[in-house]
């Protein structure tokens, strides 16, 4: 072992000897100190003209391109460099796991990963995954470059992990860095982070950028939705509408909660108008056509509708709950909504003071298919419905209606049928239609009765000659109301009723004529027939503009012992003519009577002041 030692080393002597060592350089010191370049505009060497620039940088679409992106580790300052820990086993640590599965994945295979890990909502591996893909280099050892979909669920993962709008803006500004455009869905994700902080402005801000930007960034439903939604959250209704005109204009689907939002908002604040406008923009359009709000949201519009006399939004309210009713019936098991009588009632009264006959017809046939042949509409709606129709001037169909209610309810007990076909109360619209151009429209309802009467299938009606006498008594022609009187008889067959009487009472009354009203009353004694209280009210009327107040009381006295009550109009009316005739003591009588009847008379300052004026013209001297 020695001897090897020893020849080992003598080779070595012999190896520097024949191959002595030569320094690069002669100079003993080689001078590396930096010199300054000359001035360009001073030297004295020929200027270069004509320098062609370089190419622009190929290397774009990351911003590690600006870092030393050929370094194979990502983070060369991180923990992981410095470990001493074995490199195989930093890959066990979810860190390294994460960073080791960046650099074997491409565009399509993160894309495939990420749709996979948001159904598990694995938010918080999308983003670390995301920020080691980016910082890694792909097969031809450049940095990775996400696109637009990519980066989106990057901007996902941090909205869920709970990431402010602010934040979001910047990771957004950020996209310019890899040389990527946000698109609507980009700016849709900061939207939901803004509606989640109410940031209503900055959400307004937003919204009208992506409008003026470009068509891979312009607003859709969605986009309008959430900021909508927020506006309306805030009871910003002018810009929450103009958004939902903006949305239908640009042909996007409004979604059911925007509609919702957008009838609750108008109802409460009472912008019926414009919530007429909003829906029928949306019926104008296939996409939003079949929108139609809650069953009870239905309600309240209506209601709102037919307090405000808006017959286009009751219409559109009845149309709704036609839908859901439909509805209804068509699932299994089926579930049988209805509408209340009470609201159809007020709605045919809506359809009478607007004149509209579209809501008119459409509350008759929600009415029908909520009681499904089941019973008959109630008295209310058929006097709603001729109320209606004599308000149109449309006395075919009122008289239509009239033997429809009728055929329903002719079979009642007396009392029932004296106070749903009194020509006083209840049909006394349609007298005031058949009134309105005085005989001619009396004269022309009278023959069509009178040919209804020879047809086929005879329509003969009391309560609708009645209607016809009491006509005739408004525009004071006794003639034409006494001989309908007696063709209730003599043409048609029927015998009068207590209201026939009363109506030519009232027609004998309002001429003065009130011996001959007094003997209309005996005559209908005579004849069995017992009078009611509007008997006593228009013979006491009668005495009243006769000026006999006295007659007048006798003829309470007689009511009142009958069992009726006098009304206050009545012992007022009384009173009245006390007063202006001096008759105290009858005027005390009046007092006595509204004392047992416990009759708030109530003063008459405003009358008496009226007709204590001196009209003379003494005062202009």
């Amino acid at each position: 072992m020695a001897s090897q030692m020893t020849i080992l080393t003598r080779t070595k002597t012999l190896i520097k000897t024949l191959n002595p060592a030569k320094p690069i350089s002669t100079f003993t010191f080689l001078s590396q100190e930096p010199q300054l370049a000359p001035d360009p505009g001073h030297s004295d060497s020929h200027p270069v003209t004509g320098v062609t620039p370089l190419p622009p940088n190929p290397a774009s679409g990351s911003p590690l391109y600006n870092e030393n992106w050929r370094h194979p580790n990502p983070f060369p300052n991180s923990p992981l460099t410095q470990s001493i820990i074995p490199f195989g086993l930093l890959h066990n640590t979810p860190g390294g796991r994460m960073h080791s599965l960046a650099q074997t994945l491409d565009l399509n295979s993160i894309l495939n990963l990420f749709a996979d890990w948001m159904t598990s909502q694995r938010w918080s591996d999308i983003k670390e995954l995301f920020e080691f893909w980016i910082r890694s280099l792909d097969k031809n050892g450049k940095p990775n470059k996400p696109d637009v979909d990519l980066y989106n669920h990057y901007l996902r993962a941090n909205l869920m992990i709970g990431a402010t709008a602010g934040d979001l803006l910047d990771l957004v500004a950020q996209m310019e860095d890899f040389a990527i455009s946000p698109n609507t869905a980009s700016f849709n994700l900061v939207l939901k982070a803004m509606f989640e902080a109410k940031e209503t402005e900055a959400a307004e801000k937003l919204l009208q950028r992506m409008e003026e930007t470009g068509k891979e960034s312009q607003p859709n439903d969605e986009s309008y939705e959430l900021v909508t939604c927020l506006l309306f959250s805030t009871d910003k209704l002018d810009a929450a509408l103009n958004n939902i005109d903006k949305n239908l204009k640009s042909g996007n689907i409004l979604s059911m909660r925007v509609f919702g939002d957008c009838v609750k908002s108008c109802v409460n604040h009472g912008r019926l108008d414009s919530l007429v406008s909003i829906i029928e923009k949306c019926k104008a359009t296939d996409q939003n056509k079949a929108l139609f709000p809650s069953w009870n949201m239905c309600l309240a519009i209506a209601e709102t509708a037919m307090q405000a006399d808006n017959s286009k939004l009751a219409y559109y309210a009845l149309e709704f709950m036609a839908k859901w009713i439909a509805r209804g019936e068509n699932v299994r098991p089926p579930v049988l909504l209805s509408v209340d009588e009470g609201l159809v009632v007020s709605a045919l009264g809506t359809a009478a003071r607007t004149y509209n006959s579209t809501l008119l017809d459409a509350s008759w046939a929600i009415l029908r298919r909520s009681l499904r042949g089941k019973k008959a509409p109630n008295p209310e709606s058929y006097i709603g419905k001729i109320y209606a129709y004599a308000s149109l001037g449309n006395l075919q169909k009122a008289f239509s209606t009239l033997r429809e209610f009728e055929t329903a309810y002719g079979n009642c007990d007396r009392e029932t049928q004296e106070e749903l076909f009194s020509p006083f109360t209840s049909l006394y619209p349609l007298v005031v239609a058949c009134s309105k151009n005085g005989f001619e429209t009396l004269d022309s309802v009278y023959f069509q009765l009178e040919n209804l009467s020879r047809a086929e299938t005879p329509y003969k009606s009391v309560a609708a000659l009645n209607c016809i006498i009491l006509g005739c008594a408004n525009i004071w022609d006794l003639d034409r109301a006494y001989q309908t009187f007696e063709a209730i008889g003599s043409s048609f067959g029927l015998t009068p009723d207590i209201h026939s009487y009363n109506a030519l009472m009232y027609a004998f009354g309002r001429l003065k004529k009130t011996a001959e009203t007094s003997e209309v009353f005996e005559h209908l004694i005579s004849l069995g027939i017992k009078p009611n209280a509007m008997s006593y009210s228009l013979l006491v009327d009668a005495h009243i503009i006769n000026r006999d107040a006295k007659s007048a009381l006798s003829v309470i006295n007689e009511m009142v012992s009958a069992g009726f009550v006098p009304s206050k109009l009545t012992l007022k009316s009384v009173r009245r003519r006390c007063i202006r005739e001096m008759d105290y003591e009858s005027n005390d009588l009046v007092g006595d009577l509204a004392k047992q009847f416990k009759i708030r008379m109530g003063a008459e300052t405003r009358r008496d002041l009226l007709f204590n004026l001196d009209y003379g013209t003494d005062y202009a001297s």
